[in-house]
């Protein structure tokens, strides 16, 4: 299969100015960023971009900056939506707007149906001429997504052609899935990049997450891809503080925008509510840990 989507793609958080509206004039500067240490990839309105607090215009709006911003780097465009007829619509939207590909995680399902749901991408399969990012993340969805079934994806689906794992433990779940289909699916970590030296070493292709300093990331993944395995070890644990304490349940959000304001990559860190800011302690541990690493 390809390996061209292989590597690091940073998942765009979502600026906002102090009135919580779009902040447009900083997507280019997150996009910028990626590019300049070395991401393979973009994604965008995924759930730490916010995507479920947003309107449709401005998802659009979203989705067609950094498509604009991108200069020809792949953008991937969260389409997930309750209903599957929405999905099918943002999807289509993405197509037109030059997306490289979607990804779509499983809808809300009060008792899951693995049939249902095997419909639901099918449907939006069939609807785009792009590739699909099946993300299987439980503790947003709800949604289990058992290993037969991600290979029943994987034979059934030929677009379903990614996926972006978030269903802890993920290196144990990435082997299982490997010994099960091969390299059918490229799979990817995220969850802040905690697991992802262990991801990598089971046969993941990369990560798709936000972390605020992704260019860690692009050298983890690099090193690996390299065979030297001691360096992608050395750079991960030293930046692994830092990437637990962006990864904090209920506030990691925050934190990841407090950095990237600190970088001067977003106007403001504000989250939107009933997202909040985090305290000045918080606040002042985040500043020593990036100053302690020299970042």
């Amino acid at each position: 299969m390809s390996t061209d989507f292989t590597g690091m793609h940073w998942m765009l958080a979502t600026p906002f100015d102090d009135d919580e509206a779009l902040d447009t004039g900083s997507m280019p500067r997150l996009v910028a960023k990626a590019r300049e240490v070395g991401c393979n990839g973009l994604v965008a309105l995924g759930v730490t971009g916010e995507a479920a607090r947003l309107t449709d215009r401005e998802r659009w709006t979203v989705a067609e900056t950094v498509v604009a911003s991108a200069e020809g780097m792949p953008v991937t465009l969260g389409t997930s939506a309750a209903s599957t007829q929405v999905a099918i619509a943002y999807s289509k939207e993405a197509q037109t707007l030059g997306a490289a590909a979607i990804m779509v995680a499983a809808p809300p399902m009060p008792q899951p149906n693995m049939d249902a749901l095997l419909v639901h991408y099918q449907r939006i399969a069939d609807a785009v001429d792009l590739p699909i990012v099946v993300q299987d993340y439980p503790r947003t969805t709800g949604v289990v997504m058992p290993v037969p079934f991600i290979a029943r994806l994987a034979e059934e689906i030929p677009s379903a052609r990614y996926l972006k794992l978030e269903d802890p433990p993920t290196p144990t779940k990435i082997r299982a899935i490997r010994e099960l289909i091969g390299d059918r699916m490229d799979i990817f970590g995220g969850l802040g990049g905690v697991f992802l030296l262990d991801e990598l070493a089971q046969g993941s292709a990369g990560a798709m997450t936000g972390f605020a300093y992704p260019e860690v990331l692009v050298d983890v993944c690099r090193h690996m891809a390299e065979g030297d395995r001691a360096k992608a070890e050395e750079v991960f644990h030293r930046h692994l503080r830092l990437i637990l304490f962006e990864s904090q349940e209920g506030i990691g959000l925050t934190i990841r925008k407090e950095a990237l304001h600190h970088r001067g990559l977003i106007g403001t860190p504000k989250v939107r509510h009933p997202g909040g800011p985090v305290g000045d302690a918080t606040r002042q541990e985040l500043l020593h840990l990036i100053d302690s690493l020299g970042l």
